[in-house]
């Protein structure tokens, strides 16, 4: 399989840790369901292909999110392997957590937006609300000894607010990151960021106490700006990167948020560069082309559709 020459580039980060969300981010969209047995076979290729952290599921109410509803028959088949911190699992609220913590989890993750506006479609509750929802699943999950992450969506627009300014955006972090997440993501879940709103917006992270180390970076690929952006944020300082093997996701509330950045494309550009991830690209690629037999469809990566074309 061909390979990146590598040409070592100034100004990234030495080794970057991929956050594959794939499993959870990337079916969740998906219009038919998985079976479980697929999705335990997909975390499994995925850890030994060498990703650091993968997000199994989501404990959603199955209303919301049917694709997901067999979080806990997931977990089961995964066993204590699918339950360490580096496998977190989204929660949205206290009962959430009380099935994550049920299945032995060790890491969760709670999913905030930057606009009222997703966050009463997301959530059905206002960004407020949301965050007194997120408080008691924080200090639970702290007391407990798990990790957490919070996401905040529409950091750099929304489909019906338009444009999201800076302030808005810092405030919902602090909020959640106050509660005492570990981690913070950004999310670009329209796709529609630009590589100078992202430094303006870890600057202003930044001065607002919210350092670059506690913080990843969320791109989805609907411009065609997902990678550009990710550099962008890794020349800033940001070592922690989400994506999707194989391209996969979307966000069910935001019809026009299409695919992830695609982890293939992330580490093909990441090698090439220099820069260490611990991740086996041609096991990674396997795993997506694989993965798409089984959706009856091509991958949506660039790097798996070339590679795959010889």
């Amino acid at each position: 399989m061909r390979t990146p020459q590598v040409e070592q580039a100034a100004g990234l980060p030495e080794r970057v840790t991929v956050y594959e969300v794939g499993a959870r981010d990337g079916l969740q969209n998906e219009a038919t369901v998985v079976p479980a047995t697929v999705k335990a076979e997909l975390i499994r290729r995925l850890g030994a292909a060498g990703l650091p952290v993968v997000e199994t599921t989501s404990f959603v109410n199955p209303a919301w999110v049917p694709q997901l509803a067999d979080a806990a028959e997931v977990l089961a088949l995964l066993g204590p392997e699918g339950t360490g911190r580096d496998r977190p699992v989204l929660v949205p609220n206290v009962r959430g957590l009380d099935r994550a913590l049920e299945s032995g989890c060790g890491a969760i993750a709670i999913f905030g937006s930057a606009t009222e506006t997703f966050a009463q479609r997301n959530l059905g509750r206002s960004i407020a609300e949301s965050v007194a929802m997120f408080a008691p699943v924080v200090e639970r999950a702290l007391a407990a000894d798990l990790w957490v992450r919070a996401y905040v969506s529409m950091c750099f627009g929304d489909p019906w607010e338009g444009d999201v300014a800076v302030g808005q955006v810092v405030d919902v972090a602090r909020r959640l990151m106050d509660l005492g997440c570990h981690e913070l993501s950004l999310g670009d879940t329209i796709g529609v960021a630009t590589t100078g709103q992202v430094p303006a917006l870890l600057d202003a992270l930044d001065a607002a106490g919210i350092g670059r180390e506690v913080v990843a970076v969320h791109f989805h690929d609907t411009y065609g700006q997902a990678l550009a952006n990710t550099f962008a944020a890794l020349r800033e300082g940001v070592a922690t990167v989400d994506s999707s093997a194989g391209g996969l996701g979307g966000c069910p509330y935001a019809k026009s948020a299409t695919g992830n950045l695609a982890t293939e494309d992330l580490v093909w550009a990441l090698h090439g560069a220099g820069v260490s991830t611990g991740i086996d690209l041609e096991a990674l690629v396997a795993t997506s082309t694989w993965l798409a037999e089984r959706l009856g469809r091509p991958s949506p990566s660039r790097v798996v559709a070339a590679l795959a074309a010889g």
